[in-house]
């Protein structure tokens, strides 16, 4: 498998050259040259099949030659190991029509654990042999950082440091990044917000000079990695409800684009995905993009799901590279108009393929907060705001009522913000027992102004 970039100007890499590339050197997102197709038998067993298997048959089209086929099965059954269910990624139901599927069972709590417990792993295989040492750098609204900490924490040869806005997390969010002790972990909280932290990642990787004097490597989900491990649970999820014999939709909650992107992954590999539901929250330039056309930078607003108060959406241009027929010369335009502009607008076509594809909405806190009263009073289940924001638009689009069964992507446990949930329904939700301490350890971040003078001075005394 070969990779080339949205823009048009890097080199075509290999599995293992994106994964320590992360984002191409001419600004773009590395993209599979063609999508591999699923076999009917893949899907159909998925739904029986150990998650590891169904995620080795997933992934290793992807990975091709980079790996061995013993050594990345070993690879998928370190990473795994560390959650705390046995499916790895369970499906419940949640009504007649609707089910969640559970995100949330690895070491940090949310869906980010599925992929970046695997990219630590393979940062540390390729590392070994090549005898080299990388800079990762992540910006997170949230999940992103404790759960790139987590799976990166200890590691020779790596120091890592995740950017993330000041005072715009939850509780259990900074301290899941702040109390991690390991020498090669930093946490940088940035007065601004979470699009200024991705800002911070594209401007360091864009020089090339300092790219390449420090070895940046990236955690977000620019690096191809992330989008290629998150397709594997909608075919586990599609699989058992019954495809590749019939379809499934799916509601996700989404602000950078990266999750949502896997299922369209999965779909153009040829998963029966009937519908892909864009979730909002206020933050929703998405939404506006898909019923409008344009795609207009805005102010972030904060809300109660803050891991997606997001305002540039960064995959949203991988899938823009497939709708304009993989135009790099378009695509360079767009980002252009981004950048000195503000916004584009879609053309009359892309947009109509956009909407094909998609559906689209959002809730804002004030219909968040309801839904999670309301899905607590029907079934006793508590749910985190990002879930819920899903759970409402699927529910607003009338995907619950459709006849065809609907996947909500419940991406954190309610525990992760617990002041929200109990101001929904007035129960405070507990901590797991490997978390239960959290509030008891001590903290080590650094406070720094949005400057990237700093933040590379930062990295060139690490």
């Amino acid at each position: 498998m070969k990779y080339v970039s949205t823009r048009g100007n890097a080199p075509v890499l290999n599995f293992a050259d994106v994964l320590m590339a992360g984002l191409a050197s001419d600004g773009g997102l590395y993209m599979p040259e063609s999508y591999p197709k699923f076999s009917y038998n893949m899907i159909k067993n998925a739904a029986v099949r150990p998650y590891i298997d169904t995620a080795f048959a997933v992934m290793k089209p992807y990975i091709g030659d980079s790996i061995s086929d013993d050594d990345f099965y070993d690879i998928l059954k370190k990473t795994y190991a560390r959650f705390h269910h046995n499916a790895i990624v369970p499906l419940s139901q949640l009504d007649s029509g609707s089910w969640l599927l559970e995100l949330y069972h690895g070491p940090t709590l949310a869906f980010k654990d599925v992929a970046l417990c695997l990219l630590g792993n393979l940062f540390e295989h390729f590392l070994k042999k090549q005898s080299k040492k990388l800079t990762i750098i992540g910006a997170t609204s949230g999940d992103t950082g404790s759960a790139a900490i987590e799976g990166l924490r200890g590691l020779k040869n790596i120091d890592v440091f995740i950017f993330y806005p000041h005072n715009r997390t939850s509780d259990v969010q900074r301290k899941q990044m702040t109390t991690i002790p390991d020498a090669n972990i930093r946490a940088i909280a940035v007065n601004g917000t979470f699009d200024d932290c991705q800002a911070i990642v594209k401007t360091l990787f864009a020089d090339a000079d300092f790219r390449s004097k420090v070895n940046l490597g990236a955690v977000n989900s620019i690096n191809w990695a992330r989008v290629m491990a998150q397709i594997v649970y909608y075919v586990t999820a599609a699989s058992a409800l019954g495809s590749p014999d019939r379809g499934v939709s799916f509601c996700v909650p989404t602000g950078n684009f990266g999750d949502i992107l896997a299922g369209y992954t999965a779909m153009r590999s040829g998963l029966p995905i009937h519908k892909l539901a864009i979730a909002t929250n206020s933050n929703n330039i998405l939404s506006r993009c898909y019923h409008t056309g344009e795609y207009k930078k805005d102010t972030v607003a904060q809300t109660e799901s803050p891991s997606m108060d997001i305002q540039i959406s960064s995959n949203f241009e991988r899938l823009l590279f497939d709708l304009y027929g993989r135009d790099t010369h378009k695509i360079t335009q767009l980002h252009d108009d981004l950048q000195h502009k503000g916004g584009f607008t879609l053309s009359d076509a892309v947009r109509q393929s956009f909407q094909g594809v998609f559906m689209a909405d959002y809730a804002n806190d004030t219909e968040t907060k309801n839904t999670i009263k309301e899905i607590y009073d029907t079934t006793g289940r508590l749910i985190d705001p990002h879930t819920a924001v899903g759970i409402c638009v699927g529910k607003k689009l009338g995907l619950d009522k459709s006849g065809v069964p609907l996947v909500n992507l419940a991406c954190a446990a309610p525990a992760k913000f617990p002041d929200f949930v109990h101001s929904a329904v007035g129960i405070h939700p507990a901590l797991p027992h490997h978390l239960s301490d959290l509030f008891d350890r001590p903290e080590r971040q650094s406070v720094i102004e949005n400057d990237i003078n700093i933040v590379k001075e930062m990295l060139l005394q690490a």
